[in-house]
């Protein structure tokens, strides 16, 4: 048997006057009897990060109980329950590089911005700025060098990048989630009009794409002659499947020209939004998001960052009840009505990317799906807005890149560092590194092989007062209080928790050892549980 089978390259792109699209993978870039592993149809991994601002109502954020399996999903989390075997929820993780640490106020500038670096910013109201490369740049270098985009930076508030923003700290932290370099931030784009220049490239002035707005042609006009062409050379399957591509790029171009005309015949003067920009927040996040949808299929990028508010924004949520700026609705100080719209507006955000993940779950990617070969994290920098609280973050993992497994709860100390989790999504991704940030280590996201792994357990820094007092297995999770436990003093009766101190080690207050039956006294407030040789 002879096997005459011409492959495309996988970098096949339909060009005309000023346009560039790439395209999807197709059965005819992949070379007849080859290995999958072997050819381009082995799936690219891709990363992506989804910020909100202001923190989080986290009550109804994180999972009831302390099992380690998501058996049910937590209220705000709802809309990602048709994910769930690929949801992974971290519990306890912190970015404490974003504290004061001596350095004044600033809290939201530095939660944003310290987010994926886990890097102290330099205080600074000048040009002097200085963070850490994050995360999403350090994937970029290594995976992102054969898209035509190393990655996209996407935001839905109009970003500044000069003045002072936040009590002596520059906008430029304010307004940059994604860091090239130490001094260089990255801007973030947002109006998707820009995103889907920058994709497809349609060029021109501001004046000539208007002049092409009401000629009512699409991009993909000027590539008519190639796609003819390459249509005789698929099969049915790459027909329908490049079929399906052109339509979703038509209709995200419709979508855009629908903003455009309201803009243009709009009374209304509207200086600083942007031609492209929907009128709708759901609108405009949406279309943001199907972009990078199509930017992935088509493999245009493989990392991206993107924010869906920024640090104190005072945006309001009318239509879904909440009014009040998210800003002022953050700080609740333990109002039930705040906590409700909070949690709204929460819930709301995930809604957005749960929109995006059905569509990479719906997208064909070699030997599975892109959900299945891209991992996406949602959440912030700031826990509990009310007390401005980077410890035990909000966060959500979903994806399967590099073999990640979900339906579980990850839980650790609450001073764990957020970099840990980061370094173990760029190894699932291609990227190994050793030390990144504050990272104290990678955090392991595969399932528990059923050895017992001991984790300590601090009671500092208890913000929701749940007091861990002893060591667990790693697949067993903490045991908390059943109430309200005061933190100081501490008073612990260690026949209470000796069954577990028999098979593990645990911390011990102020270094003491402690006896099965005898109470810790008050001196011990704010100490640890650890005596190595308890039982030598």
């Amino acid at each position: 048997m002879f096997i005459t089978k011409m492959a495309l390259p996988r970098r096949t792109f339909l060009r005309g006057m000023g346009v560039t699209l790439a395209l999807p993978l197709l059965d005819a870039m992949v070379p007849a009897a080859s290995a999958l592993a072997q050819t381009v149809a082995k799936p690219v991994r891709r990363l992506g990060f989804v910020y909100i601002p202001n923190g989080a109502v986290m009550p109804s954020w994180q999972p009831a109980g302390d099992g380690t399996m998501l058996a049910e999903m937590p209220r705000t989390l709802s809309p990602l329950e048709p994910f769930t075997d690929q949801v992974i929820l971290p519990v306890g993780l912190s970015q404490k590089q974003a504290e004061a640490l001596g350095d004044g106020n600033g809290e939201h500038s530095r939660a944003g911005t310290v987010w994926l670096s886990g890097v102290h910013p330099k205080e600074t109201e000048g040009a002097d700025v200085r963070n850490g490369t994050t995360a999403d740049q350090i994937a970029a270098q290594h995976i992102g060098g054969d898209p035509p985009l190393t990655s996209l930076e996407l935001a839905m508030e109009q970003t500044y990048l000069i003045g002072n923003c936040d009590n002596g700290y520059s906008c430029v932290y304010t307004n940059s989630i994604s860091w090239r370099t130490p001094t260089t931030p990255n801007p973030h784009e947002t109006n998707p009009r820009v995103v889907f220049q920058r994709m497809f490239g349609d060029g021109g002035t501001p004046e000539q794409r208007l002049a092409q707005l009401h000629e009512d042609r699409s991009i993909l006009d000027w590539v008519t002659a190639d796609i003819t062409r390459l249509q005789k050379q698929l099969g049915a399957a790459d027909r329908t499947s490049v079929n399906e591509y052109l339509d979703s790029v038509r209709e995200i171009e419709r979508r855009l020209q629908v903003s455009e005309r309201q803009h243009g015949e709009s009374t209304v003067e509207l200086p600083d939004r942007p031609i492209g920009v929907p009128e709708s927040y759901d609108e405009h996040a949406k279309l943001m998001f199907d972009l990078l949808a199509v930017a992935f299929k088509a493999d245009i990028t493989r990392v991206f960052v993107f924010t869906l508010g920024k640090e104190q924004t005072n945006r309001a949520y009318p239509e879904l009840g909440v009014n009040a700026a998210h800003h002022a609705v953050s700080h609740h100080q333990h109002d039930p009505v705040k906590f409700e719209q909070g949690a709204k507006v929460n819930q709301y955000h995930i809604s957005l990317t749960a929109h995006f993940l059905d569509r990479l779950k719906s997208t064909p990617d070699g030997d599975g799906n892109l959900l299945d070969h891209s991992l996406v994290l949602h959440g912030g920098g700031i826990s509990d807005a009310n007390e401005h609280s980077h410890i035990d973050l909000p966060l959500v993992l979903v994806g399967g890149a590099g073999g990640v497994k979900g339906g579980r709860i990850l839980r650790h100390p609450r001073d764990t560092p957020m970099n840990n989790l980061l370094v173990a999504m760029l190894e699932r991704v291609g990227v190994h590194t050793d030390t990144f940030g504050d990272a104290t280590g990678k955090l392991p996201l595969e399932p528990s092989d059923g050895a017992e792994v001991g984790r300590a357990a601090g009671v500092h820094g208890q913000h929701y007062r749940q007091l861990p007092l002893f060591l667990v297995p790693a697949h067993v999770g903490r045991r908390h209080s059943s109430g309200d436990v005061p933190v100081d003093p501490a008073h612990v009766v260690a026949r209470e928790v000796g069954s577990d101190l028999v098979k593990l080690h645990a911390l011990a207050f102020e270094d003491r050892v402690v006896v099965p039956g005898e109470a810790v006294g008050d001196k011990a407030a704010g100490g640890n549980l650890y005596p190595p040789d308890l039982f030598d």
